[in-house]
């Protein structure tokens, strides 16, 4: 499967999620700029890494989401294309509008960094086919604004629609029902705020992240 990373000013993360892919997929990624306007063509999955796009500026994500190459991401995305956001990516995905609610200050206002245990909320998405409903999974997380935060009626909306992906087993950030990572209505991007890039082997602590990238690349192949 050929997929495709963004990479803008500030990311720091794009190298991860590349070896992540190279090493599950065997096809090395495209590294797109994010001044480019087009997307390679016959790929099947757009990563937008996590980082600090444009040194987190005005607010995080909100510079990169107006870069020229997220406009063919959102029109992507809006024909099925999978597009899966970590972290900076998560808020940049919330940015553009592919996906609802904002990711405010963690409610300690400190850095998070370190692992966090996770429940998959929804397994029947491309995303998490690779786990069981309600599974107990361990992913890093290393961020400063993760609380993820959206009005009642939009998180009612998330449950009803089974939108909510993974949630926090623990008070991580303060993050609004513990959610962790969020679908858009058509299942097919993926906002979160763990890192699974960083842990896809057992020299990393576990392959829990792994599983994320394989179950996708079993679901679109």
């Amino acid at each position: 499967m050929k997929t495709a990373v963004i990479v803008f000013p500030g990311s720091n993360c794009d190298r991860d999620i590349a070896t992540a892919l190279h090493d599950v997929t065997g096809v090395a990624p495209t590294m797109v700029w994010h001044g480019d306007t087009e997307l390679p063509a016959d790929i099947g999955l757009v990563a937008v890494p996590g980082g600090f796009s444009y040194g987190d500026y005005l607010r995080c994500g909100a510079i990169a989401a107006r870069s020229p190459i997220v406009a063919a991401v959102h029109a992507a995305a809006e024909k099925g294309l999978p597009v899966l956001g970590i972290c900076n990516g998560f808020q940049i995905l919330t940015e553009t509008g592919l996906l609802p609610g904002a990711l405010m200050r963690n409610a300690g206002l400190d850095f998070v960094c370190r692992d966090a245990r996770l429940s998959v909320a929804n397994d029947q998405s491309i995303f998490t086919r690779g786990y069981d409903a309600d599974e107990a999974i361990t992913v890093p997380v290393a961020h400063h604004d993760g609380n993820y935060f959206a009005d009642a009626g939009t998180l009612d909306r998330l449950e009803g629609e089974g939108r909510v992906a993974f949630r926090y087993a623990e008070d991580v950030n303060g993050s609004a029902r513990g959610i962790a990572g969020v679908l858009n209505e058509r299942g097919n991007v993926l906002g979160m705020m763990p890192h699974p890039e960083r842990r896809i082997e057992a020299a990393h602590g576990g392959t829990d992240g792994r599983r994320l990238f394989e179950g996708l690349l079993a679901a679109i192949a």
